[in-house]
C-alpha cells in the first residue's frame, strides 16, 4: 500500500530491480496532483491507528504478507489479511523487536557483543507486551524510554553503539556509534567459520539501513531480510508476544500547557492530584494495566 504517495516512485523503481528475490504487487500508487487521495482511508497511520486495512487492498490477499507505506514513504507497518476483513498487525513495537533479536544474535555470533551495546528505545505509547519482551530479552538497561517525537528517540538511540528505534507508526530506524561501525568493518573472525558468516551479515545490514531518517523502502528490505535470516513466517513473527488490548483518545482541555508532565511523558506532575487519579484507575484495572 503505497498511500498514493511518493513511495509509488520509489517501488516502481525498486521492484525491477529486485524482483529475482523478492516480488513486490504495489496498490494505491495514484500520485496525480491535488487528487485528494494521499493518505485517504490508506497508508501505514491509517492501519495502524484505525486497525483498519487500507481501501483499494487487492482482492485475494488472504494469507499473503502485505505492508503499507505513509504518503511521503518514512513509515511502514506489515499485516496479513485474514477472512471477513481481519488482519494480523506488525507495527512498529513489531519491526523493533525483530531487529533487536538479529542484531543481537548477529552481534554474539561475531564476537562483538560483549564490546557494544545494543538497545532498543520506545515511547509511553509503545504496547507495554512490546516493553515486556524486550526487556526479558534484552534487559531492562537496554530498553529505553525517550519522550514522544522521533527526534527525542534519534537522541536518545545515539546514546548506544547499536541503537534501534521504531514509533508504533512505523517511523524509524537503526543508528550505529563510530566505534560500532568500525568494530563490524574491522572485525576478522577465522576465515570460514559461522564468526566469518555474522560479521559479514551484519556489514550487509548496516549497508542496508539509512541512519539519516525513518526510509520505509529501506526498512522493508531491513524487515524481508531479517525474516529470511531468521527463518520466520509472517505468523512466527507476529506470535513473539501478543499486544496487551489498548485505546488511545484525545482529550480537549482548555489549556494543554497546564499539563506538565515527566519520565518521558510517563508521570504527570500538574496539574496537582491528576497523576493519583490516573494510578488510581489503573490500579483498579489490575493486571498490567497503564497509562
Amino acid at each position: 500500500d503505497c498511500a498514493n504517495g511518493v513511495g509509488a516512485n520509489g517501488i516502481e523503481s525498486l521492484a525491477p530491480l529486485i524482483s529475482k528475490y523478492l516480488e513486490i504487487k504495489a496498490f494505491n500508487t495514484d500520485t496525480k496532483p491535488n487528487s485528494g487521495k494521499l493518505n485517504h482511508l490508506c497508508g501505514a497511520e491509517y492501519v495502524q491507528k484505525q486497525k483498519k486495512l487500507p481501501e483499494g487492498l487487492p482482492a485475494g490477499g488472504e494469507g499473503l504478507p502485505h505492508c503499507a507505506l505513509d504518503g511521503d514513504a518514512d513509515r511502514i507497518v506489515f499485516f496479513v489479511p485474514e477472512a471477513k476483513g481481519s488482519f494480523r498487525l506488525q507495527d512498529g513495537d513489531k519491526i523493533a523487536t525483530l531487529l533487536a533479536q538479529v542484531f543481537g544474535e548477529l552481534m554474539e555470533a561475531s564476537g562483538l557483543a560483549s564490546g557494544l551495546k545494543l538497545g532498543v528505545v520506545q515511547t509511553a505509547y509503545a504496547n507495554g507486551a512490546s516493553t515486556e519482551y524486550l526487556v526479558k530479552t534484552l534487559g531492562a538497561d537496554r530498553v529505553l524510554c525517550a519522550k514522544t517525537g522521533v527526534k527525542h528517540l534519534h537522541h536518545k538511540a545515539a546514546e548506544l553503539d547499536v541503537g534501534i528505534y521504531f514509533e508504533a507508526n512505523g517511523h524509524g530506524t537503526v543508528l550505529f556509534s563510530a566505534e560500532a561501525l568500525k568494530s563490524i568493518e574491522t572485525v576478522e573472525p577465522p576465515t570460514g567459520s559461522e564468526a566469518e558468516k555474522a560479521a559479514k551479515l551484519l556489514r550487509a545490514f548496516v549497508r542496508v539501513i539509512n541512519q539519516a531518517i525513518g526510509d520505509a523502502l529501506s526498512d522493508l528490505l531491513l524487515v524481508v531480510a531479517a525474516l529470511r535470516l531468521k527463518g520466520w513466517s509472517m505468523e512466527k513473527w507476529d506470535g513473539i508476544y501478543t499486544d496487551l488490548p489498548s485505546r488511545m483518545l484525545k482529550a480537549k482541555v482548555r489549556d494543554r500547557t497546564l499539563v506538565i508532565t515527566t519520565d518521558a511523558e510517563r508521570k504527570c506532575i500538574a496539574p496537582k492530584g491528576l497523576q493519583e487519579k490516573v494510578d488510581s484507575l489503573v490500579a483498579a484495572a489490575g493486571g498490567p494495566a497503564r497509562a
